[in-house]
């Protein structure tokens, strides 16, 4: 029922809910509509994956470029965006590596050890998608080194240390059952060079080479480090190895020097010089290993000095020594140098002192008074003997007389 008012029509409660859920279905029509338009529109973009995938070895062993073409039907989407997401991974590894990128090729490092997959699409997104991203299929491509020789072969306990971050020596040790004429040779590149270099000055064991060091090399650190230790033989095929290290995460400083201990009273101060280097002084990370009489702890610290409390006034012996490495600031990781030359403070020195003469002279001297008190007495009877004697000779006389 409804009743009117002037020109106007005034609506009872259920047409006014019947007029409410009609206003309701229209917009779930237009937006189903406007959706559904969309779906459509984007139903009918279709777009290819890139062309030409493919991982090329450039021969810097490990460094591989991947690199790829855009699809020709790119051609029609002009007012698009176009990106290409690519992941990449060594083949045992579970996680992919992902990167999304406008160019035409990428590059990264892999362990040549395995083999090498990737996969690349199309990503497509603007005007011409009404906003949304419309993917390609997946291109995919794989790289590999052919293996040659048994595993057994390839060298062992492979030891790399960059000195001081000035000098780099590495080390391994020969493949299981290797013939006698079987040898290494080291290949190593990073991106400062133009092309791989090999090893001019080799450790040698036994007449076979069991090591490198390396020259002087210009900026190699923050930057991945390849190396390939390969061999040959007249009678075998000797499988390569391939190694990455960041130089900066295998530096072995030297060893603080120049150790100074001084007490006063309960506080005690450590002291030492930073070794003498290219590391800069806020790259270091100090362990202290400190001794009071028996009891000995082991503390770090970032500063090249110390300030610590003794745990008794009576402690007559303090010493302590320091090693270092390059710290979580400068580094992923690191080696901790040698230990340094112990130094040492000792209590009261004149009392040692005084107890160290007084014990000698205190046995000298006794032995002294003994020796004294022998001949005395032994001098004492002799006297009685001889006056004994001349009494006896002048009893005697008498006698006669």
């Amino acid at each position: 029922m409804y009743r009117k008012s002037g020109n106007f029509k005034i609506l009872n409660l259920r047409e006014m809910a019947f007029i409410h859920l009609d206003i309701r279905c229209l917009y779930a029509i237009l937006i189903c509509t406007a959706f559904g338009s969309t779906l459509s529109s984007n139903a009918e973009i279709k777009v290819n994956p890139p062309q030409d995938f493919e991982i090329l070895d450039p021969g810097y062993l490990g460094y591989l470029y991947l690199q790829w073409q855009p699809s020709l039907s790119l051609e029609n989407f002009k007012e698009c965006t176009v990106e290409y997401e690519l992941k990449y991974r060594n083949i045992d590894s579970e996680n992919w590596k992902t990167i999304i990128t406008k160019n035409l090729c990428y590059k990264d490092g892999f362990d040549l050890n395995k083999g090498v997959e990737a996969k690349i699409h199309t990503l497509l997104q603007g005007q011409c998608t009404n906003g949304s991203t419309v993917q390609s299929s997946w291109s995919e491509a794989t790289y590999s080194i052919s293996p040659q020789g048994n595993l057994e072969t390839k060298i062992r306990d492979m030891d790399c240390t960059y000195y001081n971050w000035q000098y780099l020596f590495c080390s391994w040790k020969l493949g299981i059952g290797v013939h006698f004429d079987t040898d290494y040779n080291l290949f190593y590149w990073y991106e400062d060079l133009d092309h791989a270099l090999q090893c001019v000055d080799y450790i040698k064991g036994n007449g076979k080479n069991i090591g490198c060091r390396f020259p002087y090399l210009e900026s190699p650190d923050y930057k991945d480090f390849y190396i390939c230790v390969n061999g040959s033989s007249k009678s075998q095929l000797i499988r390569p190895s391939y190694f990455i290290f960041q130089l900066q995460n295998i530096v072995k400083p030297s060893p603080p020097d120049y150790l100074s201990i001084s007490v006063k009273s309960e506080e005690i101060n450590l002291k030492w010089s930073m070794p003498i280097g290219p590391i800069p002084v806020k790259c270091f990370i100090y362990e202290i290993a400190f001794t009071e009489d028996d009891s000995t702890w082991v503390t770090t610290t970032f500063e090249n000095e110390m300030y610590i409390t003794r745990t008794s006034n009576k402690s007559q012996q303090l010493c302590f020594l320091v090693r270092n490495k390059v710290n979580i600031y400068c580094s992923d990781d690191g080696i901790w140098s040698e230990w340094s030359d112990k130094q040492c403070w000792k209590g009261d020195i004149r009392k040692e002192t005084l107890l160290f003469f007084l014990i000698p002279f205190a046995f000298v001297s006794l032995f002294v008074l003994l020796i004294t008190c022998l001949l005395l007495y032994n001098q004492k009877a002799l006297l009685k003997m001889v006056f004994h004697t001349k009494k006896e000779v002048f009893s005697h006389q008498e006698t006669l007389f």
